[in-house]
């Protein structure tokens, strides 16, 4: 599977999957990255791509020292599904 990736000028981070790209727009301050909106393309559904770009996002916020908030239900859901995240919750 290919790597999640930081698109920093669209301020969402991204996966492409068979020609598709699942994204995650977020918003980041001073206190964490706000992830504000998670979208998988119609063809990726119920394949898991959503959680696998939310667990690689996770992993660049951590990369960077940084924390993160849930600004949507999906990210919410999955960071309390889980809680080896809760580290790097704001």
């Amino acid at each position: 599977m290919t790597a999640v990736r930081d698109n920093k000028a669209e301020s969402r981070f991204e996966l492409d999957i068979d020609g598709n790209i699942a994204f995650a727009n977020y918003r980041a301050t001073p206190q964490a990255v706000i992830i504000t909106h998670t979208e998988t393309p119609r063809p990726l559904r119920g394949r898991g791509i959503g959680s696998e770009l939310v667990k690689g996002a996770l992993e660049l916020i951590r990369a960077e020292g940084r924390k993160v908030a849930a600004g949507c239900s999906f990210v919410a859901d999955y960071l309390r599904d889980h809680p080896e995240n809760r580290d790097i919750m704001a």
